[in-house]
């Protein structure tokens, strides 16, 4: 159910993307408008509330926190449909993301008190599928939606259900104890807010994991909600195919590689807890190659399949770098902790990549035109390599971190 939960949230939060080419013609946007809508001006939101909600969430009821979210950010997302211009959007986006900001880590929170630790990466990431189920099922629809009724139906028609959902949700699903699976767990304490950023900040490993993934997220989100108009500008793609091709290849991809990851991280950190993060290293190594070969192969059906190999590679790290994090932290703080984890990762990832390649693109596009975004995109193979160091550096600090915090 926390896994449908997650679907219904990247529907909503990535239908923009499949239909911003079509939101851009109508209501006459920049790239670097189409940017705030898909990324920053939702994220900043988003982020900022996450804190004080994952807060209430750690010493209330994280289920209906994640049940009232959901028909929050449902509701806004219909209402994106009425818009009718830059400014109305803006602010349907801000209610998406105000929504959307009770989520994940209640959710976190609630998955690490269903399954212990040496299980705790699989099925993070297993709940992480639902980003990309989410990507595929949105851009699915978005697409058919876009092509036969038009954007603002698109909005209506896919924000209603997870109204609906919500309910069910509330109605189903069972808050589970906290600390219930940890073992030598003692009694769960309620913190302060000071006394969990302190001891976050004094811990190196999740630190140094804050910085690499919200890096490797501004690549992300940098290419995903790009992908689009990429194929549109520079392939010659049709808006109408889009949505057939994109959702399998970050949906099914995506999916393949986040599940992939909590699995082969679990099974080889075993031995050694390290892995949990240089297994994500190496797979951001792989995914830069692939990022190069998307953006500048000329063919356009191998530049989609390393489309497709990219978006596999660059999913493998969530789980892991989830399940690393919660285990730094007692289980009262464990909301809170992912929420700190994902200011950081959606700040920088969500909030800067598509802004960040928006601006770029603008500013080049007088001299190069429509290859303009291709150079904007190539931005996210730097701040991969960047992010690559960031994951390896944190895996040198985990066991002494995980000795100190046992």
């Amino acid at each position: 159910m926390l896994t449908l939960v997650y679907v219904f949230n990247f529907i909503d939060r990535q239908l923009i993307v499949i239909l911003q080419e079509s939101i851009k013609k109508e209501l006459n946007l920049s790239d670097t408008q189409l940017g705030m809508l898909s990324g920053f001006t939702f994220a900043i939101f988003y982020v900022t509330l996450g804190i004080p909600i994952a807060r209430i969430a750690d010493k209330t009821n994280r289920k209906n926190t994640v049940a009232i979210s959901l028909a929050i950010w449902s509701a806004m997302t219909a209402l994106s449909g009425i818009a009718r211009n830059f400014i109305q959007l803006l602010f349907a986006r801000i209610g998406v993301g105000v929504g959307e900001a009770g989520g994940s880590p209640p959710a976190h929170a609630m998955i690490s008190d269903y399954f212990p630790p040496e299980k705790r990466s699989t099925a993070l990431s297993f709940y992480s599928t639902g980003i990309y189920f989410g990507v595929l099922i949105g851009f699915l629809m978005g697409g058919y939606l876009n092509q036969h009724l038009g954007w603002r139906t698109a909005f209506f028609i896919v924000g209603i259900p997870g109204i609906v959902f919500s309910i069910l949700f509330f109605a189903s699903v069972k808050e589970p104890k906290r600390g219930t699976t940890d073992l030598n767990a003692g009694p769960s304490a309620d913190q302060s807010l000071g006394i969990v950023l302190k001891k976050l900040y004094s811990t190196n490993t999740f630190v140094y994991l804050a910085l690499a993934t919200g890096l490797h997220v501004f690549c992300i989100y940098g290419l995903l909600n790009w992908a689009p108009s990429f194929l549109i500008r520079l392939h010659g793609m049709k808006n109408s195919e889009l949505g057939a091709l994109l959702g399998p290849i970050f949906g099914l991809g995506g999916a393949i590689g986040s599940f992939g990851g909590g699995f082969v991280t679990d099974h080889f950190g075993k031995k050694d807890k390290r892995l949990y993060l240089k297994i994500p290293a190496y797979a951001i190594i792989l995914s830069i190659v692939f990022a190069a070969g998307t953006l500048f192969l000329q063919n356009t059906t191998v530049s989609i399949i390393c489309l497709g190999c990219c978006a596999a590679f660059q999913s493998m790290y969530l789980g892991p770098s989830i399940a690393v994090a919660h285990s730094l932290v007692p289980a009262s703080m464990r909301s809170l902790t992912s929420a700190v984890l994902f200011f950081v990762l959606n700040l920088v990832g969500l909030g800067l990549g598509p802004l960040v390649v928006g601006i770029i693109s603008d500013q080049l596009a007088p001299a190069l035109g429509n290859e303009s975004l291709r150079w904007a995109m190539s931005i996210i193979i730097v701040i991969g390599a960047l992010s690559t160091i960031l994951f390896f550096i944190s895996s040198k600090k985990l066991v002494a971190d995980l000795k100190r915090n046992s």
